[in-house]
C-alpha cells in the first residue's frame, strides 16, 4: 500500500481514508432502476394506448439518462484521500475515479490544521505549511471534516516533541 515509503521514516502516528459516502447499495440501484423502467414502460404503454406514440420513447430517454447520472455519480465516489503521519511528514494521497493520483506531502512541525469551529456547510478542512495550503475531505459533511480536523491536531500534538496530549 502507499504507506510503504512513509513508514520507512518512522511510526505511523495517524493514518485515515477519506471516502465519499453513497447512500444508496448497488442492489438499491437496481431495485430503483427496476422501478423505473416498469413506471416508464407501464406510462409509455398507456400513452401508446392513446395514439400518441412518439411519447414512448421519452420515457426510455428518461430511463438512460438517470441511469447515466447514477453511474456517473457512483463513479466519482471511487475517489478516496489517504492521510498518513509519521515524525517526518504528513502524505496526502489523492486518488482520481479514473486512477491517477497526487501526492502532497508536509512537514509536521510547520503544519497547521485549518477548520471552521464550528463546522459550516461551506467549512474547509485545510492544511497549511510553508505558504501551501491544501484543502482535503471536500466531499465529508462538515462534521466529518471537524472530526479529522481534531484527530489530525492530536496527532500531531503527540509527534511533537516536548509535547504531551
Amino acid at each position: 500500500m502507499h504507506t510503504e515509503r512513509a513508514t520507512d521514516a518512522g511510526p505511523v502516528l495517524f493514518q485515515a481514508e477519506l471516502r465519499p459516502n453513497r447512500s444508496l447499495s448497488p442492489r438499491g440501484f437496481g431495485l430503483l432502476m427496476i422501478g423505473l423502467v416498469a413506471v416508464s414502460f407501464a406510462a409509455g404503454i398507456a400513452f401508446v394506448s392513446m395514439g400518441a406514440w412518439p411519447v414512448f420513447g421519452f420515457f426510455g430517454l428518461d430511463v438512460a439518462l438517470l441511469y447515466w447520472a447514477f453511474k456517473a455519480s457512483y463513479r466519482s465516489g471511487n475517489l478516496y484521500e489517504t492521510l498518513t503521519l509519521t515524525d517526518q511528514a504528513l502524505e496526502v494521497r489523492r486518488v482520481h475515479p479514473s486512477g491517477g493520483s497526487q501526492v502532497w506531502q508536509f512537514p509536521p512541525h510547520w503544519l497547521r490544521v485549518m477548520m471552521d469551529k464550528p463546522p459550516e456547510h461551506h467549512s474547509q478542512l485545510v492544511l497549511r505549511s510553508h505558504g501551501r495550503d491544501l484543502a482535503v475531505g471536500a466531499f465529508l459533511t462538515p462534521e466529518e471534516r471537524a472530526e479529522v480536523a481534531d484527530a489530525l491536531r492530536d496527532a500531531l500534538a503527540r509527534g511533537r516533541p516536548g509535547v504531551h496530549a
